[in-house]
């Protein structure tokens, strides 16, 4: 059994996929070639911002990002705890400190109220990131940012295609950051990433540095990197992207089903007020969780854990002085995470098997839920 299946919608669409690798081979404009112009366009349109700035992948959108800030040496950029290491390690990559706030326990996103009292002269700004697959509460959010001055950058990694109040992701802030990586909800075939905006010359900036600090060549007003999408990577996704819609629509009715099946069992996720979701991961809360995964793995079902370790408990980030207890919420979540297989081609068979077996694995321990 797969946990994430990407060889069902190659298999799919592999006529369409190949004919665009094979067009992008044949034109021989491997950088920057036009299918990544065409994708910015299309997904810009989706989303509802004005601009789309295709990257090399997740990370380096989120660090392009802080450097159109102008995020540097003694700014502070707040974020969570409870994601992947990504999200943080950008901001000492450009000179700043990560402040950490706590998440709510129901939705794993960061807690509006702890935000305030996170903010200090310093705060520079804020990356939000949508967990799992369902965006923060923006409406709560956004304000406090706007009465600071405050910029937000929308960590969207893993909820592309999702909405908050109706607001696409990705389109909820200043600066909206995605990833490609295969695994995502819209995903490549390698690495790469998207940056979105609506402010012309934040988007004239981040082209400049995606591409060495300049769009014209041997001319570079900013200080750069080389951030460039992949052509052969846009080409997959533009053919990707028709189905795309279908595969999110999918997912919500999988995550649903899981929840209707297992929610007198384990802690189900749940989709706050306003929101859709995109389940990016199926992921449930459950004591005695290492013991429940052995189970699962026993009956054949693969499972995960998004994240067995909070970013203050990383060793890299010891300098900060955080210590066990500072983030109470994300460390209760990294002790009890578990997910289970989601993709958009699972069937119904699949995932009673899959209930199945998760009931199976926590009827000895439901007295300690």
């Amino acid at each position: 059994m797969e946990f994430i299946d990407i060889k069902t919608p190659y298999r799919l669409h592999k006529q369409e996929i190949d004919q665009a690798i094979h067009k992008v081979l044949d034109k021989g404009a491997f950088i920057m070639g036009e299918e990544v112009a065409e994708l910015e366009k299309q997904l810009a349109a989706y989303v509802g911002a004005k601009h789309c700035i295709g990257v090399s992948s997740g990370t380096c959108s989120l660090m392009i990002a802080l450097m159109a800030l102008g995020v540097g040496p003694g700014d502070e950029v707040i974020t969570v705890p409870f994601t992947w290491i990504s999200t943080a390690e950008v901001i000492p990559l450009v000179g700043a400190k990560p402040v950490f706030v706590d998440i709510e326990s129901d939705s794993y996103n960061i807690d509006p109220e702890k935000l305030k009292r996170a903010i200090t002269k310093k705060t520079k700004a804020i990356i939000t990131v949508n967990l799992f697959g369902q965006m923060a509460d923006y409406s709560r959010i956004n304000p406090i940012a706007e009465e600071h001055g405050i910029p937000i950058i929308e960590d969207a990694a893993q909820s592309f295609g999702a909405k908050n109040n109706q607001t696409m992701s990705c389109s909820a802030t200043l600066i909206g950051s995605t990833s490609f990586f295969p695994a995502k909800p819209f995903g490549c075939y390698g690495d790469g990433g998207a940056l979105f905006t609506s402010d012309d010359q934040l988007a004239a900036k981040m082209r400049a540095i995606r591409t060495h600090g300049g769009e014209v060549r041997h001319h570079h007003p900013y200080l750069g990197l080389n951030g460039r999408l992949d052509t052969m990577q846009a080409a997959i996704l533009l053919a990707k992207f028709p189905h795309f819609q279908k595969e999110v629509e999918a997912r919500q009715q999988l995550g649903e089903r899981y929840n209707r099946l297992l929610e007198e069992f384990v802690s189900t996720p749940r989709i706050m007020p306003g929101n859709t979701h995109v389940f990016a991961q199926y992921t449930f809360r459950v004591s005695a969780r290492e013991e429940v995964a052995k189970a699962l793995k026993e009956r054949g079902v693969p499972t995960a854990i998004y994240y067995p370790k909070c970013l203050h408990e990383q060793p890299v980030f010891s300098s900060l002085g955080y210590g066990k207890g500072s983030f109470p919420v994300s460390e209760k979540a990294a002790q009890e995470v578990l997910s289970i297989p989601m993709h958009p081609y699972l069937t119904e068979k699949d995932q009673l098997l899959i209930t199945t077996a998760v009931k199976e694995a926590v009827s000895p321990f439901m007295s300690l839920r």
